[in-house]
């Protein structure tokens, strides 16, 4: 059995380990809370470009612009979302395992596909792996503006323009509840699908269809990239307020268990004690 003093140290080691996690479980809840709120203010901008977009895209005969072409898939580009650390239970390891498993599942050789990583877990992941990473960021703020990563979003979707590669595929975690984020699989590249529920509006334009759509749609692609990140750290800070609950709860459990550990050990001391000036008593008469 450990002794009274490794006992005690072991608690206290413990109470400062949960009040860190505690503190760290607070300041989650600060950003999860603002993450949330960023991420819903965008929504009604995203749904109008989509409508706006659509509009021009179907409502106008002979469009045959590049970003709405499927064309001979020879390369494929993966843009993954993580964070830049860890303390954020699976939210990094589903996001990666979910890529990785299908870069493996559809490629061969490097030579397939390119990776576009946002975040530092993403990066060293892939790059460890000895895998085609031709473009990452990280250091982004917890509370992301638009120009923080606007350009690596145009950097993609010049990729994309340039023939770099021929599809896109994002992977990042979709924002459920807070006890629910879920990684999710979206091809961004071509906008094949830029259909929307809503009816769609006529407009009247000027210049013509195919010029408003040549600034329209890398917008339109960016926005994408952009609100999937913030439903990214909207989830993130969710996961990090979890696990840091968590950790805090498994640490008051383990006080618990080393504080009846420590009594028991104490109450055995005293009455070994007590044997013992018992004994040496008897000894004497």
């Amino acid at each position: 059995m450990a002794s009274l003093r490794d006992i005690k140290s072991k608690i206290t080691s413990t109470k400062k380990t949960s009040q860190i996690t505690k503190a760290m479980e607070m300041v989650s809840a600060a950003k999860w809370n603002r993450g949330v709120m960023s991420a819903k203010a965008f929504v009604p901008y995203m749904e109008k470009i989509q409508e706006v977009t659509a509009s021009v895209a179907m409502g106008s005969k002979g469009i045959a612009h590049p970003m709405l072409q499927t064309r001979q898939v020879k390369k494929t580009g993966y843009l993954v979302i993580t964070s830049d650390r860890g303390l954020a239970g699976a939210y990094n390891s589903n996001v990666v395992r979910r890529t990785f498993q299908a870069i493996q599942s559809r490629h061969k050789s490097n030579d397939e596909f390119a990776i576009i990583a946002i975040g530092r877990v993403a990066r060293d992941f892939f790059v460890k792996r000895g895998m085609n990473v031709i473009l990452d960021i990280v250091g982004v703020s917890d509370q992301p503006s638009f120009a923080d990563i606007k350009d690596i979003a145009a950097n993609t979707v010049g990729m994309f323009a340039d023939g770099t590669f021929d599809e896109l595929f994002m992977y990042y975690t979709h924002y459920v509840s807070a006890i629910s984020q879920e990684v999710t699989e979206k091809k961004l590249l071509p906008l094949s699908d830029i259909s929307t529920s809503k009816k769609l509006a006529s407009y009247e334009f000027e210049p013509s269809a195919e010029e408003i759509l040549e600034v329209l749609l890398p917008q339109y692609a960016e926005s994408l990239i952009y609100g999937a990140l913030l439903d990214s750290k909207a989830s993130e800070h969710a996961a990090r307020m979890t696990a840091m609950r968590n950790a805090t709860d498994n640490a008051k459990e383990l006080i618990n268990s080393y504080s009846l550990s420590y009594n028991r050990a104490r109450q055995a001391a005293i009455t070994q004690e007590i044997t013992e000036i018992v004994g040496g008593a008897a000894a004497l008469e």
